[in-house]
């Protein structure tokens, strides 16, 4: 199903504020309740709209650490990959996973508390997931984006 504008602009609210109440949805893309209503469901049911988060400061919870780690395999055979990213999955640590090409195949967002966390997800996690034959990490100095927003 194609957007138009409205449901374009109904998406934008969205990302601001994925807990705005509907009649204030509503009156800031000029529909009624209902309409408004209508739409959204529709963009759920079409996988426009994947799902609703909450956005954690992650300094409160005492994860001021952030890494980008560049995995590469011993192989790149299907079976391989589909090991080792279903291991990853399973790793709460990894907040972002992505195959990429490159000299690394994977990049990792990695959280962590303190340098003794760190050390323990490489040293007892990341090396030890399957076909792992490097580990490359890079402390994030300072977060300049972060958003979960994409243009509309």
């Amino acid at each position: 199903m194609p957007i138009d504008r409205i449901d374009r602009r109904i998406l934008e609210e969205l990302q601001r504020n994925g807990r705005i109440p509907n009649s204030d949805l509503a009156a800031r893309v000029g529909l009624s309740e209902s309409a408004c209503l209508r739409r959204v469901r529709t963009l759920e049911a079409e996988g426009y709209i994947e799902r609703y988060a909450a956005i954690l400061n992650l300094a409160k919870l005492g994860m001021d650490m952030s890494l980008l780690v560049r995995i590469t395999l011993k192989s790149q055979i299907d079976r391989e990959l589909r090991a080792f990213e279903a291991a990853v999955k399973c790793v709460p640590e990894v907040v972002e996973c992505y195959l990429t090409t490159g000299g690394s195949d994977y990049v990792l967002r990695v959280v962590a508390r303190s340098a003794a966390d760190i050390e323990r997800i490489h040293g007892e996690v990341l090396t030890k997931l399957p076909g792992v034959a490097r580990v490359e990490s890079s402390f994030v100095l300072r977060e300049v984006v972060r958003t979960a927003s994409v243009p509309v």
